[in-house]
Formats: C-alpha cells, structure tokens, sequence
C-alpha cells in the first residue's frame, strides 16, 4: 500500500480555498441582509411618518378640549352664589369654622347632612 503524502504547499492551497469560499460567502451574505435592512427602513420610515401624523392630529384634538374645557371651568368659577349647589355653600361655610347647626339652617340641608360636612372637613383639617 502506498502511503498519502501531502506537503505543506497543497495544505496551504486548501486552506487559502476555503478561506476564499468563506469570504464570498459572508460577502454575499451582507449585501444580501443590507438590502433586508435598506427595504425594511423604508417601510419603518413610512409607518413611522404615518404614526406621527396620527400623533399631531390627535395633539391637536385634544388642545381644543383643553381649551374648551378650560374656558368652561372658567364659566363654572365665576358662577353666581345662587348657582352652586348647598352642598358646596356647605363646604365653605364649615371651612369658615360655622357650626352644623348654623350650616344647617343657611344652607337648606338637614342636620345630619351638615353634621356629615363639617365632620368631614374637621377630619380633614386635621
């Protein structure tokens, strides 16, 4: 039988294949993936593009609530005495430091009712 011999100018050879193989391979492979990428920005650039423009039309919906809700509690704050309700009477009166039966008797409730707020507003004071 005869023995395989290789020299060292044949394994270099091979080597210098594979590595020539190898490289054209990765070569292929990241111009190949960079089109991937290249293709799948543009679709990120659209839908992003469309994203904002849903974003500042909605920005701009609700700054219009905004101020027309802004300019209804403005309404509301300058509401006239007679139009807030004697819960709220109540409320400032027991703030004040009036008494429930004072409370009671300016404001149109039931005992208890002022009772209740001024507790309420004692506990809180606290």
């Amino acid at each position: 039988m005869e023995a395989l011999v290789v020299t060292w100018r044949e394994l270099l050879v091979v080597a210098i294949t594979v590595l020539a193989i190898y490289a054209v391979e990765v070569l292929l492979l990241l111009r190949w993936s960079g089109r991937r990428v290249s293709l799948w920005a543009r679709t990120q650039a659209s839908s992003e593009g469309q994203a904002f423009n849903a974003l500042s039309l909605e920005i701009a919906e609700l700054r219009g609530q905004v101020t027309r809700l802004q300019g209804e509690l403005d309404r509301l704050k300058s509401a006239t005495p007679s139009a807030i309700s004697p819960y709220n009477q109540a409320i400032q009166m027991a703030r004040q430091g009036l008494s429930a039966s004072e409370v009671s008797s300016r404001c149109g409730i039931s005992r208890g009712e002022a009772e209740l707020i001024v507790a309420l507003y004692r506990k809180l004071r606290i």
